[in-house]
């Protein structure tokens, strides 16, 4: 039976490195697939994992109808035994209802990988509807460490390091964002609740020229 499967992490967590495994390992069967991603950090129409791997992909966008795309390609003769979609919290809804019909309609197997959570730690609408429907949900097993060396389980948007809840949803940055830039940062709920991010957390933190004199006699 073809599954719909969600797999779900935060940023560090591997996500594009096992999508881009994943459809190696399936390739490597005979099998034929589609790669889809949606606002690659590399680029469009680009899967790209941290440790350098890259993958050519098909680029999403809100008029991609997965549905009419792989009765097309059938009707050209591909068989299109599986898909895999990077990113996919930047789905719609309607496209993950697309996706659960590719599923059970056409057999095809569809692997998506994505986050689920925005930086205020609300669901993505295109997360939240994999949730719903996806036959499996994984959490993967890859964990990304806080600042502070707890799970992190919380995706945070920083400029120079400063935690931000304010903003669109949806803004293209990265974990090496310069020091003005929107940028990334994995954390744990107690320190995304604190909005401590690792530079916050080191401009509080007291320099060795701070200590007291008690504090330098227990040394």
């Amino acid at each position: 039976m073809a599954e719909l499967v969600f797999f779900s992490g935060t940023m560090d967590s591997g996500k594009s490195t096992l999508a881009l495994q994943m459809h190696h390992n399936h390739a490597a069967r005979g099998r034929d697939g589609v790669l889809f991603t949606r606002q690659d950090r590399a680029g469009a129409a680009t899967i790209s994992s941290r440790l350098g791997l890259t993958q050519q992909a098909h680029e999403v966008d809100d008029t991609t109808d997965f549905w009419s795309d792989v009765i097309s390609r059938r009707t050209r003769g591909r068989p299109v035994d599986y898909l895999i979609g990077d990113e996919a919290q930047f789905y719609t809804a309607e496209q993950v209802e697309q996706l659960a019909r590719v599923v059970d309609e056409l057999g095809v197997d569809v692997y998506v990988f994505g986050i689920s959570t925005d930086f205020r730690a609300r669901l993505f609408p295109g997360a939240a509807r994999l949730v719903e429907l996806a036959d499996r949900v994984e959490i993967l097993q890859v964990r990304a460490l806080c600042w502070c060396g707890s799970r992190a389980t919380h995706n945070a948007r920083t400029i120079g390091g400063t935690m931000v809840v304010e903003g669109a949803q949806v803004v293209v940055g990265d974990v090496e964002a310069g020091a003005d830039e929107v940028g990334y940062e994995v954390l744990c709920r107690r320190h995304h609740m604190r909005r401590m991010t690792a530079a916050t957390a080191r401009a509080s933190s007291p320099s060795p020229q701070t200590l007291t004199s008690a504090e330098e006699l227990s040394i």
